[in-house]
């Protein structure tokens, strides 16, 4: 369940982004990569074409094309520059620099003369060179409550740290790591089931409707004086997401490994390594799983063998410290698709699961 609050920094009452015939738009400048950078750009897009709409969108820059599927060899565009061609954007207006700083992107971006540039999941850092540039500033939606959680991974590191409380927050950019004043957030009160890429869809929607509601007191330039400065002191650090962190450690407790399920949910995704029972052998085959979806238990059943895996409803139990168990619902075996734990434990035949000792993963 979410639980939604609302703070603006403005004063002000309710905004509508309308204008008088006669006056000039503004030029807006939309930055972003991701799929969620392009639900941003929808509601962007859709605005500006409004009725009395205060703004245009000038330009679109995004990343580079890439290759996004496995097995295939053809660069795909970014799901913003896709979506921006979708909706019939110029082509020539969507930039693809390999990095902000390019002289040539320099000169294409003050080419389309930006007022204001905004910027939801980019991944390119911006140099003082494009700060300069539009006379509104840059403005950066960032799904955390400023100045928690700076950085590449704000999303995955809260969810990590298993917080109950997260938001998003519209914040002017400046040179160092989203540390400009905040002229609004949103806050969120966050259960313990939801994972990083719906919460991230989910707050950069929100983050969207913050802008929209934000563009009238940006463009006039009344958000620059009555933002307010972020607390130093506060801040807490979000870096990016690495594969070696994906390894799951059943001597922490259950909810930690919980709270990392859901948190690497996407990529890295989070795997283990198990036992299973080889009747040929006598002994045990070393097994690495993809662990998918998972709960807490704190009464699991009772073994003679603490490392024992068992299964109890439709989920695995894993023993973990602190008398809690893990229980796994969905998983991934190596090279297949993602299965329900019944489905695998049926598959066993009955066969033996155990944890392995450390010894046993390095042997």
């Amino acid at each position: 369940m979410l639980r939604r609050f609302l703070c603006t920094c403005n004063s002000g009452g309710a905004s509508t982004v309308t204008v008088t015939a006669s006056a000039k738009k503004k030029n807006v400048v939309f930055l972003g990569s991701p799929q969620v950078s392009a639900s941003v750009l929808d509601k962007l897009i859709l605005a500006s074409q409004a009725s009395h709409s205060i703004f245009k969108l000038a330009a679109v820059v995004t990343q580079p094309p890439s290759v996004r599927d496995r097995g295939r060899k053809n660069l795909m565009p970014s799901p913003v520059a896709q979506l921006a061609l979708d909706k019939g954007f110029p082509q020539q207006l969507i930039f693809t620099p390999h990095r902000a700083g390019e002289e040539n992107f320099l000169s294409n971006l003050k080419g389309v003369n930006p007022d204001l540039c905004i910027t939801a999941a980019y991944g390119n850092i911006l140099p003082q060179r494009f700060l300069d540039i539009p006379p509104c500033g840059t403005v950066n939606i960032h799904p955390s409550l400023l100045p928690l959680y700076r950085g590449a991974a704000p999303v995955q590191r809260a969810l990590q740290d298993g917080v109950t409380e997260t938001g998003v927050s519209l914040a002017y950019t400046i040179r160092a790591l989203d540390a400009g004043p905040v002229i609004a957030y949103e806050k969120f009160q966050v259960d313990d089931s939801i994972k990083a890429p719906e919460l991230l869809s989910i707050l950069f929607d929100l983050g969207s409707g913050l802008l929209i509601r934000e563009l009238p007191f940006i463009l006039d330039g009344s958000a620059k004086v009555k933002a307010l400065p972020q607390d130093d002191s506060k801040a807490t650090l979000a870096p990016k997401l690495t594969s070696e962190e994906s390894w799951l450690s059943f001597d922490q407790e259950a909810p930690v490994l919980h709270n990392k399920v859901r948190a690497f949910t996407g990529w890295p995704g989070t795997r283990a390594k198990i036992q299973v029972a080889n009747s040929k052998t006598n002994g045990f085959d070393l097994l690495d799983i993809k662990v998918i979806s998972t709960r807490v238990c704190h009464k699991g059943i009772q073994s003679r063998d603490k490392n024992e895996i068992l299964f109890s409803g439709d989920a695995l139990q894993i023993p973990c410290a602190g008398e809690s168990w893990l229980e796994v619902t969905e998983l991934q075996l190596p090279g297949k698709k993602v299965m329900r734990a019944r489905d695998f434990w049926n598959g066993l035949r009955g066969q033996k699961l155990k944890l392995p000792s450390q010894l046993e993963i390095l042997a």
